[in-house]
């Protein structure tokens, strides 16, 4: 379907990976009512498509045979109201997981061959070359969760949290219910920082989907309490202390069209 996106080297592959994979978590987690109502098991064979501009699509597959690109998963919408929603999300997330890892190596078996690895040698140069973009790319992609891993696995925390890790004293910030943040003893010993990992490590950016780090700036909304990282919502560790509640893009988005 998305044919515009023609990436060339790795680095241009994983922004076209990260882009579709953006577009389908919002429409599993953020837009997941929306995409629920599109599945009618009573239409015809339907397909979730990520597009690289971050947009996604609920509609018949390409009808060209072959496609220009590898196709999704066909027909989701038959086993919608056969299942648990739950269930079938996961199931539909674990579909798009390999249509996107597809569409990545599709593009990865054309790549530029004027790439090459560190290693130099004139007779197997070409090769070795592709063999090392294509882990690299693979590595990229791997230090990602998928999107199975936010659909089905994502257990967010109620704490709500402010973390200022970009500084080498770290700082947790809890907002009371007024929504007046609230600082508490800077955290210096780096066992208390492991602490913090172990407590939060399962927590995704409402985002991107990344996990949680203690090097990273994060933010969680008062609204929905999803968090997110500050780079994503281009919230600043300074700006944060100046918020008495934040609400995300998505509940501003909400609270708008309301």
């Amino acid at each position: 379907m998305d044919v515009a996106s023609n990436p060339r080297t790795v680095e241009e592959i994983f922004k076209d990976y990260s882009s579709r994979r953006t577009a389908i978590v919002r429409a599993l987690t953020y837009d997941v009512d929306e995409f629920y109502s599109l599945c009618d098991p009573d239409k015809e064979n339907l397909c979730l498509y990520g597009h690289s501009n971050e947009s996604w699509e609920v509609t018949l597959p390409a009808e060209e045979v072959p496609p220009e690109l590898p196709e999704p998963a066909l027909g989701i919408n038959f086993a919608r109201d056969g299942m648990n929603r739950r269930d079938w999300l996961a199931l539909v997330a674990v579909h798009t997981d390999s249509w996107l890892l597809s569409v990545a190596y599709y593009f990865g078996a054309r790549l530029n061959r004027n790439e090459r690895a560190p290693l130099g040698n004139k007779l197997c140069c070409k090769l070795i070359s592709l063999s090392y973009s294509r882990k690299r790319l693979f590595s990229l992609i791997n230090d990602l969760p998928t999107v199975f891993e936010v659909v089905a696995e994502r257990k967010p925390t109620k704490e709500k949290l402010t973390v200022d890790t970009e500084s080498k004293n770290k700082i947790n910030t809890k907002r009371s219910s007024d929504g007046h943040a609230k600082s508490n003893q800077r955290l210096n010993d780096e066992s208390n920082v492991e602490e913090d990992d172990d407590e939060h490590g399962e927590t995704l950016c409402g985002s991107c989907g990344g996990n949680y780090s203690s090097d990273e700036f994060w933010i969680c909304c008062d609204i929905c309490e999803r968090w997110y990282h500050g780079k994503c919502v281009k919230i600043t560790p300074a700006k944060a202390e100046n918020i008495k509640q934040y609400k995300c893009p998505l509940c501003s988005t909400k609270k708008g069209r309301q």
